[in-house]
């Protein structure tokens, strides 16, 4: 089986055109990866998923662990197996959660115990058990535990907050089994502070890992800080090593991380808007229940491939979302996810010939020119 590694392609300025191999396949980067919380990227099925270019999916080990189980996801052939998505599959660790559930938890040196969001089961997670249960999914990509530092939150509380978040990291290297073809991640905290940031990667480069992650950033920071925390954060990691975004995010974000070196992405955006009927498009995002569609006969996009855009009107799309039928969510979360590897594509092919600067200026223009007007 082929080892876990990440081969440089060309770069373009701090932005980067490689390929991350895994044991389930490679990943071409920049990438940015659908969210499948539970097992599944929701409203598509794998092979819609697959169809619009994506290589990677994320799942969640907070989620999976409650449902359905590590153990019987395991027991079932592992978690490419159980969802049917034969590629690559990076687990979050549930340090997210860690943040998120704040008032179901309780945080000590050794973990995290908490109630459960479902039934109100009492559970613990460490970087021992979270290395396993992502281990028993058959994640290529395993994520270090962490805590994920609120924003805002006072200086101390983020030094705190990151100093228990390298000491678990050192645990999860340790606990992680390793194998061909899988990697895990370490993930620099530190808010929003250059010299927490600084130590962090430090000491994630000290005990070494397979790839890099930037945590703690789309909190509620703002892309002018998050970007400055990119900007001193970025050039400190390691040059042959993935650098991971988590939780990036708007479009217009991910171009300006791309332009500062980062490689991969995760976000609910796509997904979740596409549930509520905001569709991406290359002039910016439009609201499919806004009545101003109701009478357009044109697609969505008219350069968009999706089956949304392929097949059906604005009006119908309109319809769909207004009437509150299933149909519609599935086909905007369908044309969401394909605008957003069609964003990755272009950014990919902008680097391999040096051109991403008149490429990144070019869609920001696109991008801010609003949705085209009604007939």
């Amino acid at each position: 089986m082929t080892d876990f590694s990440f081969t440089l392609h060309a770069t373009d300025g701090q932005a980067r055109r490689g390929t991350v191999t895994t044991a389930h396949g490679p990943v071409e980067t920049p990438a940015f990866m659908p969210v499948g919380t539970a097992g599944t990227v929701k409203a598509m099925t794998p092979e819609d998923v697959a169809a619009t270019g994506a290589e990677i999916v994320l799942g969640n080990t907070y989620h999976l662990m409650l449902r359905p189980g590590a153990e019987r996801v395991e027991r079932l052939g592992g978690l490419h197996r159980f969802m049917n998505w034969p590629g690559p599959i990076l687990t979050d660790s549930g340090g997210f959660q860690v943040m998120s559930l704040a008032d179901l938890r309780k945080l000590t040196e050794e973990g995290v115990r908490f109630r459960s969001h479902i039934d109100g089961s009492y559970h613990t997670l460490s970087p021992e058990s979270s290395m396993d249960i992502q281990r028993r999914l058959d994640a290529d990509i395993t994520m270090a535990f962490d805590e994920c530092t609120k924003y805002p939150a006072s200086r101390e509380e983020v030094e705190s907050s990151m100093e228990l978040s390298m000491r678990w990291a050192a645990r999860s290297r340790a606990a992680f089994v390793a194998r061909p073809g899988y990697g895990l991640f370490g993930i620099v905290q530190g808010g929003v502070h250059q010299d927490l940031r600084e130590r962090s990667v430090a000491a994630l480069t000290d005990i070494g890992f397979e790839g890099y992650a930037v945590g703690g950033l789309a909190v509620g920071e703002g892309q002018e800080l998050m970007f400055e925390v990119l900007d001193y954060t970025v050039p400190l990691l390691p040059t042959d090593k993935p650098r991971y975004l988590m939780g990036v995010g708007k479009p217009d974000d991910i171009v300006g991380a791309v332009e500062r070196g980062i490689d991969m992405f995760d976000c609910v955006l796509p997904t979740r808007s596409g549930r509520t009927g905001q569709i991406f498009t290359a002039r910016g995002p439009i609201n499919l229940k806004n009545a101003r569609h109701a009478d357009d006969p044109r697609p969505l996009e008219e350069d968009c491939p999706c089956p949304a855009c392929a097949n059906y009107s604005r009006a119908y799309m309109h319809h769909l979302v207004r009437a509150g039928e299933m149909l519609g969510p599935m086909l905007a979360t369908r044309h969401n996810v394909q605008f957003y590897q069609r964003l990755m594509a272009g950014l990919r092919g902008a680097i391999a010939e040096g051109r991403l600067a008149a490429h990144a200026a070019a869609f920001r223009r696109t991008y801010a020119m609003g949705d085209i007007a009604p007939l």
